[in-house]
């Protein structure tokens, strides 16, 4: 993972800006806790300021992107986070999970051991990111590549053990985090290279799979072929394309209404 956002976390922060509802529902899973384990750190979005904070980051390319207000990051990896059992109050992992490779399940287990409280994960659903015209109609390669690596959320939450929710999380259309799942109602977004080499998916695919998706958007951008078949997505406030916000309580405690 370190070598992989080495390459193409370059320039990530500029695009990828925390969006204020995706991070006040990461807080809220978070809870009461005070001291908080962010694994996957990256470069600090959705960190919660209010809470004592230890980031762990493989990559220094990500983690020298880091704002002046964030703490520094550790180097450390999910698969043997540098913690005590339960040494923290909580643990979260922000869109890093598909990144983990072999490691996913070990470093899920790694955050429940650290964590004395919750465990807030949020990762994507494929079965339904897969079904976003963008995977469906232009790059079944990443939609290939995603069913592969990101884990399904009812296995997350196996792993995690009872008690566990999943909850869905649709992506407002003025999301401020250009994930790829925001492309949703901005398909200009693919023609923009600064936007596609912020989105893990498209940096990690050949140049020759990229240039090919961004031609044939722009071309049924172009001619109206993609406002013809999707065009009313303009007109939604927000969309679900498969965000999930997991949240682990532990011994199978509850999660605190709110």
């Amino acid at each position: 993972m370190a070598a992989r956002y080495d390459v193409i976390g370059d320039g990530y922060a500029r695009t990828r800006r925390e969006d204020p509802r995706l991070a006040a529902a990461i807080h809220s899973a978070l809870g009461d806790s005070a001291t908080v384990v962010n694994v996957g750190a990256g470069a600090g979005s959705y960190e919660p300021s209010d809470r004592y904070v230890i980031a762990v980051e493989p990559s220094d390319t990500m983690a020298a992107q880091r704002p002046r207000d964030r703490v520094p990051a550790v180097r450390g990896w999910a698969r043997e986070l540098p913690l005590r059992d339960g040494s923290v109050d909580a643990a979260m992992a922000v869109l890093t999970l598909h990144h983990w490779d072999a490691d996913r399940q070990r470093g899920v287990l790694e955050m429940r051991r650290v964590a004395r409280g919750p465990v807030v994960i949020v990762t994507y659903d494929t079965r339904v990111s897969n079904a976003m015209w963008l995977m469906a109609e232009y790059f079944p390669e990443l939609a290939a590549l995603d069913a592969a690596v990101f884990p399904a959320p009812d296995e997350v939450a196996q792993w995690l053990g009872d008690g566990t929710t999943i909850e869905k999380f649709p992506l407002p259309r003025d999301f401020s985090d250009w994930m790829l799942g925001s492309f949703w109602a901005h398909p200009e977004r693919v023609l923009d290279p600064e936007a596609r080499a912020a989105t893990s998916g498209f940096a990690r695919m050949p140049n020759s799979v990229v240039e090919r998706v961004a031609v044939e958007v722009g071309r049924d951008l172009a001619d109206g072929t993609w406002d013809g078949r999707h065009g009313a997505l303009r007109q939604l406030d927000a969309h679900d394309v498969g965000l999930r916000l997991i949240v682990g309580q532990p011994h199978g405690a509850a999660r605190p209404a709110r």
